[in-house]
């Protein structure tokens, strides 16, 4: 695992400092602690910052082909790298290293585009043509691994972090307005846009070819959750399902340091985490997080599963206070705002494994979107009963089974019956799954400054673009699709997971997210999935074989964090009040400071406060702290970042 920076004349050669792809790296260091790489010549300028996982000592990048016309940098692992080298010397190509970087790029030199197809893992790679002078930049299918890029005066500037495009002396941040909409939104900016104007991320499952000046994105993969036309047996699906699996996660064990997992005592970790120890049974350290507050709080079932499993656990312990005082790190990591502090305890968690001297752990994310796990789909599934008779009294108390863990949000059926009952009859929405929650979360945008003036699900079809298939899809499989695009892919997958990991130089590997499994996944019946209220069915069935029954049966219960009791609290750190001050509100003009003190009295004074509530403090706060970071401050931070005393140049002239 590693970061990746970039600076291309477009048109053509000219002077590049040798200072810029340094302090590019530099920025990034905590991805790359290991060591750096530089490639130079008169068109492009490409840097590495190794986390050395994979051959150790032979690995170091940047790496060529035999004839030094093909040079790679990489960020990521490819878990099938051990079966494919073979196939690549059989049609003649030779290695120098031991590594899964040199293999893509004979792959590379071999299919072109199409290497794509061949590759099993998570990454963000770019590759120099000498010979055409062109850049091939590409990412891997569910967007494990980030890739951004910005376009100055001629040059394309890329790297794994929008703060290594930043240290590039041309390049400065200006947060763009309706991108933070979307955040207040939909939780996330949907790709290619960033929260800054002008700089863009690649989209999951796309590459890049520019050549002559020209630059052509092209997807060369997509879900598709098309079922099958010859149903088989439960079992069979069973079956093959645990096959894959079992491969998917023991190839993610493929390291030359030690492995660690991550173990949250809810199924999808647990489910891994014990497939580790029965195929895989040598010592292995496992990692959770408990909190203080009980409200929040999984320890009993971790150490549960901690126990049974036999593995070396470690806790990391998680009070109010501790989310705050590293809410600023957080998000200079994250680089973007957050409705949820959920990010703040997945940051010091990995920090726990840095600590532990690990580099790499197993996680279970995935399994929810793939498999129908979370309460949005069932949320979806019984609103479309009660849509078929709306009036109906018994119906809409199905909903009290939603939900149980936010007890502010009401239990009364007064409560549920009318917050649900929202568009309820608007069936043939493409958008029916998630429009109520886009609803919810818009209101949040009373707050900024800059507002959409079209509706929210006018802006949803404008921004989401939908497959051809989509129609013909399941109701559960377009939920899914919408929670995959919107979510996972540029929340989940970014600031709860590689972002938080790697700025402790920590690898998250998803044996869920393997293709292989994603595909088969997709191709379920609905009901293996979601079986009345009963999510990820088909899971549970595996889970039966390897845990114990209050794990394997228990109900999915999706990871949270405090909100307002992490901020307002006696002795709370001065950036708080500081940040939601009139002010700093006025300076960064995002946000109307009469709307956000309101906000701020309610949550000083003690009284009850909404999810939606919470999601607007830590989406100001966050989003205060973006533009003190990146916009205001970033370069008298930039100055105190230091280079590798490790690197590697290859010059050519």
């Amino acid at each position: 695992m590693c970061g990746i920076v970039g600076v291309l004349n477009l048109h053509e050669p000219k002077p590049i400092s040798d200072r810029i792809v340094p302090q590019m790296l530099s920025a990034i260091r905590h991805r790359g602690p290991d060591e750096f790489g530089i490639y130079r010549d008169e068109w492009v300028n490409l840097g590495n910052a190794r986390l050395s996982i994979i051959d150790l000592s032979g690995g170091q990048q940047p790496i060529c082909n035999e004839d030094e016309t093909l040079w790679i940098v990489f960020n990521g692992e490819i878990f099938n790298y051990v079966e494919l080298r073979p196939q690549l010397e059989s049609l003649g190509h030779r290695f120098r290293t031991n590594c899964d970087t040199e293999v893509i790029l004979h792959l590379y030199e071999e299919y072109g585009f199409d290497c794509l197809n061949y590759l099993n893992g998570q990454f963000a790679i770019a590759i120099w043509n000498s010979r055409d002078r062109s850049l091939f930049l590409a990412r891997d299918r569910l967007g494990i691994r980030p890739l951004f890029y910005t376009v100055w005066n001629g040059q394309l500037i890329l790297g794994s972090e929008i703060k290594a495009l930043l240290s590039h002396p041309n390049v400065s941040a200006q947060i763009d307005p309706t991108s933070l909409a979307q955040v207040f939104t939909f939780w996330s900016v949907l790709a290619p846009q960033t929260i800054f104007k002008d700089i863009h991320t690649l989209p999951p499952a796309h590459y890049m070819l520019v050549r002559d000046g020209d630059i052509k994105i092209q997807p060369y993969w997509e879900l598709d959750f098309t079922t099958e036309e010859s149903p088989r047996t439960p079992q069979d699906y069973l079956d093959e399902f645990e096959h894959l699996l079992i491969d998917s996660t023991l190839i993610r064990l493929r390291a030359d340091v030690p492995v660690g997992a991550y173990l949250s005592g809810g199924l999808d970790s647990s489910t891994t985490t014990a497939i580790i120890r029965k195929y895989a049974p040598n010592k292995l350290d496992t990692f959770s997080i408990a909190f203080s507050d009980p409200e929040f709080d999984e320890s009993a079932y971790q150490q549960e599963m901690a126990s049974l499993l036999g593995t070396e656990h470690r806790v990391i312990y998680c009070q109010h206070q501790d989310i705050s005082c590293v809410f600023p790190e957080v998000i200079w990591h994250t680089e973007i705002p957050t409705l949820r502090t959920a990010p703040a305890p997945m940051f010091m968690l990995s920090g726990l494994v840095r600590d532990s001297h690990l580099k790499v752990v197993l996680t279970g994310e995935g399994a929810d979107e793939f498999l129908g796990g979370y309460d949005i789909f069932k949320e979806m599934v019984i609103r479309r009963f009660w849509a078929k008779q709306p009036d109906s009294q018994i119906r809409p108390l199905l909903l009290r089974r939603l939900y149980p863990e936010i007890s502010r949000l009401g239990r009364s059926n007064a409560f549920l019956t009318a917050f649900f009952k929202q568009n309820l009859t608007d069936t043939d929405s493409l958008f029916y799954s998630h429009r109520l929650r886009w609803s919810n979360t818009g209101r949040l945008q009373r707050l900024l400054l800059c507002k959409p003036e079209i509706p929210i699900s006018q802006w949803a079809e404008e921004l989401i673009p939908l497959p051809n298939k989509f129609k013909s899809w399941s109701f559960l499989a377009q939920a899914q699709y919408l929670e995959i695009a919107t979510f996972m892919s540029p929340y989940l997958l970014s600031s709860q997971g590689d972002r938080v990991a790697m700025a402790n130089s920590v690898e998250g590997r998803f044996p869920f997210l393997d293709y292989r499994v994603v595909e088969f996944c997709d191709r379920l019946p609905s009901h293996l999935k979601l079986r009345g209220l009963t999510e990820k069915w088909l899971l549970r069935q595996l889970a039966r074989k390897l845990l114990p029954a209050d794990i394997g049966q228990r109900r999915k219960r999706p990871y949270r964090a405090p909100i307002h009791r992490s901020f307002f609290y006696p002795n709370a750190p001065d950036y708080i009040s500081e940040l939601l001050s009139e002010d700093a509100l006025r300076v960064s003009g995002l946000f109307n400071p009469l709307a956000v003190n309101q906000l701020v009295r309610k949550a000083q004074g003690g009284a009850q406060l909404s999810e939606v509530d919470d999601m607007a403090i830590a989406g100001v706060l966050s989003s205060q702290l973006v533009y003190q970071q990146f916009v205001k401050d970033f370069k008298s931070r930039l100055s105190t970042l230091t280079p590798s005393d490790r690197v590697k140049v290859v010059e050519i002239r």
